[in-house]
C-alpha cells in the first residue's frame, strides 16, 4: 500500500468510478467500512487493492458476498431518483 488507511477516507470498488462508503476504524487485520445505504462492515485488509490519493481501493474478489451486495446497493437511492419515471 502506498499511503496508510485513514478514518474518513473514501471507499472504492473500482479506481475512477464514485465512492460507494468511508473507513470507520482502521486496525492490523481489518478495517469497518461504512457502505451506503446500508451500514457497517469488516472487511479484511487483504481485501485492499491500493491505497492513494487519500482513497481506498478495494478488490472485490477478496469481499464476502453480503459486503458485494451491500456495495452494489450502495447508490441505489440516487440511481432511483435518477431514473424516476416522468409521466406526460
Amino acid at each position: 500500500m502506498a499511503e496508510p488507511i485513514r478514518i474518513e477516507h473514501p471507499v472504492f470498488l473500482h479506481d475512477g468510478e464514485g465512492a460507494f462508503g468511508t473507513v470507520r476504524a482502521v486496525n492490523k487485520s481489518d478495517m469497518i467500512i461504512y457502505i451506503e445505504n446500508a451500514g457497517d462492515f469488516t472487511v479484511p485488509m487483504s481485501a485492499v487493492q491500493d491505497v492513494h490519493d487519500a482513497k481506498v481501493v478495494l478488490d472485490g474478489a477478496k469481499l464476502d458476498k453480503k459486503t458485494l451486495a451491500a456495495i452494489n446497493r450502495a447508490h441505489a437511492a440516487e440511481d432511483d431518483e435518477d431514473h424516476a419515471r416522468v409521466d406526460g
